[in-house]
């Protein structure tokens, strides 16, 4: 199943004044982090039950780099939870979306990623996450 929402994705050029500015709104990060195999460094701020995810490019030509080069900063993608994203992008694309991911990635905090093509959703590009299990606390013992 898909949803509920888990995130709203705005691309930033400077991580620190985008802060600066979502701070003097009342929204501090509760983490922030770089996420090499994606490109980027990220901030999430609660904003409610919803999160911001603010992303700065770690190159010049990074995915978000050239997004804002292209359309400037602002509303990059909109992220819905799943608990099994494998079963879910083999819906999506049975259903006839177009998938950017064959297989899922990692992305922020050890989460699996994937994403929908904007052609398939009215131009906003979506973001599948699948939240890492949780420990259960028990040690295995042989």
């Amino acid at each position: 199943m898909i949803g509920p929402v888990h995130h709203v994705g705005v691309a930033v050029r400077s991580l620190r004044e985008a802060l600066g500015d979502y701070r003097r709104l009342g929204l501090e990060p509760d983490l922030t982090e770089d996420v090499p195999s994606q490109g980027v460094r990220v901030a999430f701020l609660r904003a409610g039950a919803v999160r911001i995810e603010l992303l700065e490019s770690l190159k010049a030509d990074g995915v978000i780099a050239r997004f804002i080069e292209r359309r400037g900063e602002g509303f990059h993608h909109l992220a819905l939870a799943t608990e099994e994203i494998r079963t879910e992008m083999t819906r999506l694309k049975q259903a006839g979306f177009e998938l950017v991911d064959a297989e899922p990635r990692r992305g922020s905090q050890g989460r699996l990623v994937a994403f929908v093509h904007p052609r398939s959703l009215h131009g906003v590009l979506l973001e599948l996450v699948e939240e890492p299990p949780k420990p259960t606390g028990r040690t295995q013992r042989d």
